[in-house]
């Protein structure tokens, strides 16, 4: 897959995440969170009014940390195609 390829895979994973109207799962959550953080080399430190909510993003996007922007965003998509495929 080239770059642009994988570049137009990511947004259309991220917008089917997006326009999905039920609750994801938490674990779902963290690691969708974590490697769009990733992906989009996003420096931002996890924030909130709840410290625990915060300590899970911050060990997630830890698990994160050897990944490439690429390698993020193919585990993006790849977490978003195994969601759908077993909420079914």
């Amino acid at each position: 897959m080239t770059s642009e390829e994988l570049d137009i895979a990511f947004k259309k994973a991220v917008q089917s995440i997006n326009e999905h109207e039920e609750a994801f799962p938490a674990d779902v959550l963290l690691r969708l969170y974590a490697y769009y953080k990733k992906a989009t080399n996003s420096e931002d430190r996890p924030s909130g009014s709840n410290p625990l909510i915060s300590a899970f993003k911050t060990n997630a996007l830890f698990q994160t940390k050897d990944l490439s922007q690429d390698e993020a965003k193919q585990e993006y998509i790849d977490a978003v195609n195994q969601y759908f495929l077993y909420r079914k």
